[in-house]
């Protein structure tokens, strides 16, 4: 025997087996979009949960549009309560789509549509995002901090990052991130640089200038030193000569650069940096302390020992 129309309940699924009437009074199963809710979820009129979860491609869509260009697996998880396999499957999906990059297990950047072609965004936008993913304090350095400052005739093929401790170097969408240790990264004087993304932290034109005296074996030497000090010099203010080097915390670092500033043809900046340094009664000190002295000249204003040639390229 068929219902007639006025026993059927608006809750009947269309094309399912009908039951009768009593049977929906006690199961009140929803029918809305062709997905079954639970009694208390129908009660409230709510959707089920899952009809409100974002999709991962939603997900990156959604940080692009307020500005934001990283996530990390968890975050991800967290928002669209993906298991761990599909969620694994949906980062693949992006990635091969040039649609995000795996910079560190567990850490994507967003490619937007204008960067495809290079492959991945310009390391300052995310770096600082990056680092505190890593806990780790940071700022960049070197090569990459000169270029920031100005001095850009010596641009670095990879993006120069100092922080705390030994870091694995970062290879994604062609780009290069090396990361070198210092034990006094918190307290060496840095300045806060802004881009679209937000603030990262680069070191002070002074500070830059003596960790590129105290890394020269790791970028190029000391005519690559010189030839970025030439530059760079027009940046520094002599004041913070003194206080970079009371950060550093290395005497020879400061007689060296003191010379090498002078020979860069930037006498007017070191009168402060060389009483301070007198104060300090300085010890004689190799300019390439991978050099031997052999029979080598001292110059007595740094108390440097010059046992190289060194020329800047400008």
């Amino acid at each position: 025997m068929h219902l007639n129309t006025q026993e059927r309940t608006e809750c009947e699924p269309v094309g399912r087996p009908r039951f009768p009437t009593y049977w929906y009074e006690i199961h009140p199963f929803s029918c809305t979009r062709g997905h079954f809710m639970s009694p208390s979820a129908n009660i409230r009129g709510e959707i089920r949960s899952d009809m409100s979860k974002q999709s991962l491609a939603e997900y990156v869509d959604s940080l692009q549009e307020v500005g934001r260009y990283t996530f990390t697996t968890v975050e991800a998880q967290k928002v669209t309560e993906l298991r761990r396999d599909a969620l694994k499957k949906s980062l693949s999906r992006l990635q091969a789509q040039k649609r995000i990059v795996g910079v560190r297990r567990g850490f994507y950047v967003i490619v937007p549509l204008e960067y495809r072609s290079s492959g991945i965004l310009p390391a300052v936008w995310f770096v600082d995002d990056l680092m505190k993913f890593l806990g780790q304090p940071y700022y960049v350095a070197l090569l990459s901090a000169a270029e920031l400052h100005g001095a850009a005739h010596q641009r670095p093929q990879v993006f120069q990052v100092m922080t705390s401790q030994p870091t694995r170097i970062v290879e994604a969408a062609g780009l290069r991130i090396r990361f070198f240790k210092k034990a006094r990264v918190q307290v060496t004087p840095t300045v806060k640089k802004r881009t679209f993304t937000g603030d990262f932290f680069v070191s002070s034109p002074a500070a830059t200038a003596l960790d590129l005296v105290a890394y020269q074996s790791s970028i190029g030497g000391f005519d690559r030193v010189m030839t970025v000090l030439q530059e760079l010099g027009e940046s520094i203010e002599p004041d913070s000569l003194v206080e970079a080097a009371k950060a550093d915390g290395q005497l020879a670092h400061a007689q060296r650069l003191g010379w090498l500033l002078d020979k860069a043809g930037h006498e007017t900046l070191t009168p402060k940096l060389c009483e301070w340094l007198q104060q300090q009664k300085t010890k004689p000190t190799l300019l390439d302390p991978t050099l031997p002295a052999k029979s080598c000249p001292r110059e007595s204003k740094w108390s440097v020992i010059v046992n190289t040639e060194v020329e800047g390229e400008l």
